[in-house]
Parts: structure tokens; sequence; C-alpha cells
């Protein structure tokens, strides 16, 4: 009996070591790597509530190695996390340590100004982002690299894993659409993580002028581009599980149309739907909740299709999408007030709308942009730091 517990016991932590040697260690927990470079600096941090090294935040971790954080930049939904989607956030200080922080995120495309970059040397970025070209935390970390370059200032990125990483979807930007939702020529799905972008923001000389930043990346350990990465936190208040952030690429596009995609439940970019769509047996109200304060199609009862059930699987076999918004609109029989010009703005070119309009499948539109995508997994292959699929 005792040689079979103590072999259970070998078993168990045989076991536990592998675990602990195949878990994916992220930048910021690599602080050997990075502890160095910000010694005698003046450090700006660009996080927010998904910035945690193991269980404490990158905040935390510097101020209690007795590092100089002179401010902290937030994205939008601010440095807490809990705003709504483009929600104007106001600058504040921390209130457990009294630092500073600027909101980037006004709508305006907002830079800091130039009374904070004399305040410090190097910034730190520590954020999760969700792989996606309309999610718009790169596109402020793009604004910073912009500013760092433009002012001689480092920049350090510590790097997660992307949770949609495994693969590349959708039509390059055609930059006449440029905007907070498209700043760089990408697909819609990129498939890298953002210290992959941010070599990639340099090697292409895509900020403003040509500049290059002085950029160092932590990148993670134990990582590839097939690892199927689960987020410990919610990166924002509608994306709360993975499978909302697994159907983003597909659902998103509601947002330029009257179709509530379930923002102000508890099912966001898993369901759509529209009090005049006739024909479904699912059906549910947006309410005003944290994080959604007024929901399209407000306090209404919307006829329409659960996608939460999907399996993973599917959902990453289908990609970007464009099944359900085809749907929806053959469903309402609008015409040209189903579309607003916030449409271009997310699907980043003009055939999509035209196409959808001329009856063409989600398949005969996806062709469309095959070509674009093999065009970028060559173009992005020198910034890779991780194992493709």
């Amino acid at each position: 009996m005792k040689k079979l517990l103590l072999f259970i016991l070998l078993a168990c932590s045989s076991l536990l070591c592998q675990a602990q040697k195949d878990r994916i260690i992220l930048g910021d927990e690599q602080t050997s790597e990075y502890f160095p470079i910000l010694k005698n600096k003046r450090i700006a941090l660009f996080s927010n509530h998904t910035g945690m090294a193991g269980d404490k935040h990158i905040l935390d971790v510097l101020i209690e190695n007795k590092f100089n954080v002179v401010a902290i930049f937030s994205p939008e939904h601010g440095f807490r996390g809990d705003a709504d989607a483009g929600e104007h956030v106001s600058s504040s200080v921390d209130q457990k340590t009294g630092i500073p922080i600027l909101s980037l995120y006004d709508g305006k495309g907002k830079k800091p100004g130039e009374q904070f970059i004399d305040k410090f040397d190097i910034l730190v970025v520590d954020i999760q982002d969700v792989g996606l070209r309309f999610y718009t935390y790169y596109a402020t970390m793009c604004r910073l690299m912009d500013t760092c370059a433009e002012y001689n200032r480092k920049v350090l990125l510590l790097d997660r894993p992307n949770p949609n990483g495994h693969y590349v979807d959708g039509p390059i930007l055609d930059m006449k659409y440029k905007s907070g939702v498209g700043w760089l020529p990408i697909p819609i799905v990129h498939g890298m993580t953002l210290g992959e972008l941010a070599l990639m923001v340099n090697g292409e000389r895509w900020l403003p002028n040509s500049r290059t930043c002085d950029l160092t990346v932590i990148k993670c350990k134990n990582y590839t581009h097939r690892t199927m990465y689960q987020l410990p936190i919610p990166p924002s208040p509608n994306l709360p599980n993975m499978k909302s952030i697994y159907l983003y690429p597909a659902t998103c596009f509601f947002e330029a149309t009257p179709v509530s995609l379930g923002r102000g439940t508890s099912l966001p970019f898993q369901v759509y739907g529209h009090p005049n769509m006739t024909g479904y047996s699912y059906s549910f109200t947006p309410r005003s909740v944290p994080g959604a304060k007024n929901p399209p199609q407000l306090n209404k009862l919307c006829h329409g299709v659960d996608l939460s059930n999907m399996s993973d699987e599917e959902i990453w076999k289908r990609g970007v999408d464009l099944t359900y918004i085809i749907d929806a609109y053959n469903n309402l029989n609008m015409g040209d007030h189903f579309f607003r010009s916030f449409f271009e703005l997310l699907v980043g070119r003009d055939y999509v709308r035209k196409m959808i309009k001329q009856g063409k499948s989600a398949d005969e539109i996806k062709a469309m942009w095959k070509d674009d995508v093999e065009k970028f997994k060559i173009q992005r292959k020198p910034y890779l730091l991780y194992e493709e699929n």
C-alpha cells in the first residue's frame, strides 16, 4: 500500500512539474529580463486591469520593487476596464498609489501632450489584446509608439499571448478608412501578439512620417501560434468570456447597423436580433447594465439568433463570417437604411457592403480577401516571435 501511495505521489509530482514546465510565462512575469532595463528610469505605464503579473498588477510589482513610475496611460474602457465602449474616460489619479492616470481614449485619437513626455524616460506596455483590427488597444499603443519615436523615448513591451492568434482572416484595411477602429493596413484577424505587431509597425515604418521607436519586446515563454490561450481576465466589459472573444470577428459588424449584438444582455457578441426581425424562435431584451448603459434596442424585445452554443471549433473554422450580418440584412429588408458609414471603418473595404446588397454569399465575399490573407502572412513572417501553425 505504501509503495502504491508513493507511486501515486511521484506520478502527481511529475505531472505537476510538467504542467509548470509547459505553463505560458508572460513577459511581465520575467522580471529578471526587464528590471535591469528600468533601473534609474522614470517610467510611464500603458496598461489597464488586464496587466496582471501572476496575482499582482504590473503597477504594484514596479512600485514594490522601488521603480519610479511617474504616469499611467489608459486605453478605451479606462484603467479599471469598466467604462462603456466608446465612452469618454477622463484623466484621474490612481487612488492606491497617487500616480496620475492620463486617459488616451476620448474618441479623437489623442496622444499625450509634451508636458507628459518630459516626465518619463521609458514607456512600459503591458495590456491584454484580442488580436483584432477593430479592437482599439493596439491603436492606442501605436500612437504612444509614435510619440516615443518623436520625442526619443524608449518602449518596453511585456508581451502576452493572442487568444485569436491561431489564424489570419479578413481583408487588409484600405487606409482611406483609417480610424480608431482600424489604424494599420492589416487583416481583421491578424494573428499576432502585440509584441509581434509592434515589431512589424517599426519594420514596415507604419508610424506617421515613417518614424520608428526604440523598442524592446520581452516575449512569452512556452507560447506558439497553435496555443489556444484562455484569458484569465475579461479584457473589456462586453467580452466577458472566450465565446464572445471567438465570435467577435464575425458579430462586431452589427455595431454599424440597427441590429443588437447582445450588449445589455448576458451574451454580448454571442447573439443578434432586432424587434422587427421575423421567423426566429429566440428572443432577448437589452437592458442598461454596467459596461452597456445605453445599448442598441434598449428595453425592446429583439428576435434573432443565439450563437453561444456553437462549438469553439466551428467558430474558429468560420473565422470572419458574414453569414450573420447577411441573414439580418435579408430579414429586415431595410435596404440602404441597414448599414451606417461605420461599417466600412470596421470591415476596412468598400466592396463588402456592395456585394451584400448584390445578394452575394458569405463564401463569395470571403473569396475576395483570400489573397490579402496570403499576402499578409508572408509580409508578417520576419516579425513573428513565436512558432506558426
